[in-house]
């Protein structure tokens, strides 16, 4: 809220700006909610709050702000990389475009992990962690020991420090980020739960992806080889090296390919209570098992 300002002459208001930042977007209805969805994300509020505060004054710098952000919508940008942040479970999460924007449905795993995890676990990992969404999520909502974020791309951990720093002083854990394929930052650890929303899109799948997400987000964190499985293959083979037995794998997956991935940790031998587990919409988007 730090953008709105006491009112004076000449002062804008919010609903100066959600009308001028509507006049570069969609004609009609469609340009005022894209406006209205602008403004309320910049100022980190619901859109119910404009229609009640549309009269306060906003500070100065703030229409430029709006309208950069407003014309980058127009021009195809998704919108929480042209507002620069996007909401999950009860974080608030800084975004661009080194990072995968956080979908509703991974916050379900959150979920998958938080109900397989009690109070005394002691160390967790958060593989190909992005934004940090998962990891700050759990730490946020639960008392770990540690919790451990990796990722492949430094561009994404930077982010993800940007919102660890931000919201260090809410984590009821410990967060700690590593540089790394996959497992390997975790040598010489022994874990209680590894969790991964792993890129699981064949690249030969790329085309078929809104043009949104295939033009704005990383491919790194979008595809990977062997069908979209290389990674999830590597998850299930080399995960028992770093749990402890009993210790939680649970992975984010395709839903066309959540069949196969149990399979895979059934084949093992290595894992017990092999899981698979619906989305929002009802389809099969996860996968979970225990060391044995």
């Amino acid at each position: 809220m730090s953008s709105t300002v006491a009112r004076g002459a000449g002062v804008e208001t919010i609903g100066d700006i959600v009308i001028q930042c509507a006049s570069v977007l969609s004609p009609g209805e469609a340009g005022r909610r894209e406006a209205r969805d602008i403004v309320a994300g910049l100022l980190d509020v619901p859109r119910s709050w404009l229609s009640l505060n549309c009269d306060a004054p906003v500070a100065a710098d703030f229409r430029a702000v709006a309208l950069t952000a407003a014309r980058r919508l127009a021009a195809g940008v998704p919108i929480a990389y042209a507002v620069g942040r996007t909401t999950f479970r009860h974080l608030t999460l800084d975004v661009d475009e080194r990072v995968l924007i956080p979908r509703p449905e991974t916050e379900v795993l959150v979920d998958v992990v938080l109900a397989r995890c009690g109070l005394r676990t002691a160390v967790v990992a958060d593989i190909g962690t992005g934004s940090g969404a998962i990891a700050l999520s759990l730490a946020f909502e639960q008392s770990f020991g540690r919790v451990i974020a990796t990722d492949i791309s430094k561009d994404a951990l930077a982010v993800a420090r940007k919102n660890l720093d931000r919201l260090a002083p809410t984590l009821t854990s410990p967060v700690e980020l590593r540089h790394g394929s996959v497992l390997a930052p975790l040598a010489g650890e022994k874990l209680d739960a590894i969790i991964s929303n792993p890129p699981y899109i064949s690249f030969t799948e790329a085309a078929e992806l809104p043009p949104g997400v295939r033009d704005w987000e990383p491919a790194v964190a979008l595809m990977a080889t062997a069908d979209g499985l290389s990674v999830t293959r590597q998850l299930v083979r080399t995960a028992p090296d770093y749990l402890h037995a009993g210790g939680l794998l649970a992975m984010e997956v395709d839903t066309r390919r959540a069949g196969v991935v149990a399979e895979m940790l059934l084949v093992d031998g290595r894992y017990r209570e092999v899981e698979v587990l619906t989305d929002l919409t009802g389809r099969e988007r996860f996968v979970a098992a225990r060391r044995v």
